[in-house]
């Protein structure tokens, strides 16, 4: 920040506070006003134009967006906004998995996040370790939800799963979640491979965790497989 401006160019919420700033002002709005209008404090908003402290949740996100009129620029920077949030190889694994032209995921504990059911994803977050608040949990169930929409493209990668029975014995959620979830893998199974690894075949080699293998052509093929044997981190 030079001179009281923000770079926009130093991280992407920086991106998000810079563009946030310009609506504003478009409007003749003070900080203030702004903050009045999405039912937050003034130094709420200098935060988040300011690109320091806590990012906007989505939530914040989506009523700052509708406030200023940004005609949904700010919610479709919000995920990149919310990605600097993980250290660098999760991000990097992130990308990877964008840009793949295949995925094959081994699965050993729980449906992977691209077939999840938001009340099934939301279930699992719950008990994971770095979701520290309800709003956390709300941008991380988002942020899943939004992997998924790369799917319905028409350039989606090609998708390949194999479930661990247990996956399938394992009750997440309760029981209405449980049930939505396996109408949601089933209707899956129509449109990519979905195989199960039953107890009876014993012990193999991934019995240890889960993989994921995003592909890519080309000699970076390599390198991700290498890379890519991870647990999900979004």
């Amino acid at each position: 920040m030079a001179n009281g401006q923000l770079d926009p160019t130093v991280s992407m919420a920086a991106l998000f506070g810079s563009r946030l700033k310009w609506y504003r002002e478009q409007r003749g709005w003070t900080q203030a006003q702004l903050a009045s209008k999405v039912y937050v404090s003034q130094s709420r908003v200098a935060q988040v134009e300011r690109a320091t402290g806590a990012r906007p949740t989505a939530e914040l996100a989506r009523a700052l967006d509708e406030a200023v009129g940004a005609n949904g620029l700010l919610i479709d920077l919000w995920p990149h906004v919310y990605r600097e949030s993980f250290p660098d190889w999760a991000r990097r694994f992130m990308d990877l998995a964008a840009k793949a032209i295949a995925i094959r995921e081994y699965a050993a504990q729980s449906v992977p996040g691209l077939l999840q059911t938001e009340a099934y994803a939301r279930a699992v977050l719950r008990v994971g370790r770095t979701v520290t608040s309800p709003e956390v949990l709300e941008e991380r169930v988002a942020l899943r939800m939004s992997r998924q929409e790369r799917f319905l493209r028409p350039d989606a990668p090609a998708y390949s799963v194999v479930l661990d029975e247990a996956v399938l014995a394992r009750r997440v959620g309760g029981d209405r979640t449980m049930y939505e979830q396996l109408v949601r893998l089933r209707r899956a199974c129509d449109h990519q491979p979905i195989q199960v690894l039953p107890f009876i075949s014993g012990a193999h080699p991934m019995q240890g965790g889960s993989l994921t293998l995003p592909d890519h052509a080309g000699q970076d093929r390599g390198r991700v497989r290498r890379g890519s044997r991870t647990r999900t981190v979004v």
